[in-house]
């Protein structure tokens, strides 16, 4: 494969994976007022995310886009992930439930400038390894920062914590798959 045509790839994958990071955003503030086993009034829905732990519902949107964020770090460079992540936070805040328009923007903007700030370095020793690490760093900040702004507690912590790593475990395989499919390790410049 040429150079160019590795570029275009990679610039074609880097969009994807831009268009899937914002799509998280909305999803996420859908399925925690929509989709859940429980849904408290005036509140958010829950699902089970182990043996009697239960989680809001958009965790699993919130941990896939810690992953995505890392793709488009990878694809588009250091400055297109930036971009990403503070249109991501004005974005979540313009889609929020009102009670929860602050918990959600400052969690996605705290969460995911943590996630970049571990990925960038730890990515030249390994994709894999700097998407998870970076992912569990992010979930954690994610997790405290919306709970405590959204319901001034971290009552469902565990299970917030739980539920994305769920998502970032399942996530992995296709983070692998995709460096095996032709799309090299290599990242874009920063």
């Amino acid at each position: 494969m040429s150079r160019w045509s590795q570029e275009v790839r990679r610039r074609r994958e880097g969009i994807v994976f831009l268009v899937l990071f914002a799509l998280t955003i909305p999803a996420a503030n859908w399925l925690i007022g929509h989709v859940g086993t429980v849904c408290v009034p005036n509140g958010a829905c829950l699902v089970p995310v182990a043996p009697g732990v239960m989680a809001p519902s958009g965790v699993m949107m919130a941990a896939a886009a810690l992953v995505l964020r890392d793709l488009v770090q990878r694809r588009l460079g250091l400055a297109a992930s930036s971009l990403a992540i503070l249109c991501g936070a004005a974005l979540s805040a313009l889609l929020a439930p009102p009670a929860l328009v602050i918990a959600s923007a400052a969690a996605f903007l705290f969460s995911e400038f943590a996630d970049l700030s571990v990925y960038t370095p730890l990515v030249r020793r390994g994709l894999v390894a700097a998407v998870v690490a970076s992912s569990v760093v992010g979930l954690v900040v994610d997790s405290v920062v919306f709970l405590w702004l959204a319901f001034g507690s971290l009552q469902f912590l565990p299970g917030q914590i739980i539920g994305k790593l769920w998502m970032v475990l399942l996530s992995i395989s296709f983070v692998a798959w995709q460096i095996g499919e032709g799309g090299s390790d290599e990242c874009a410049p920063l």
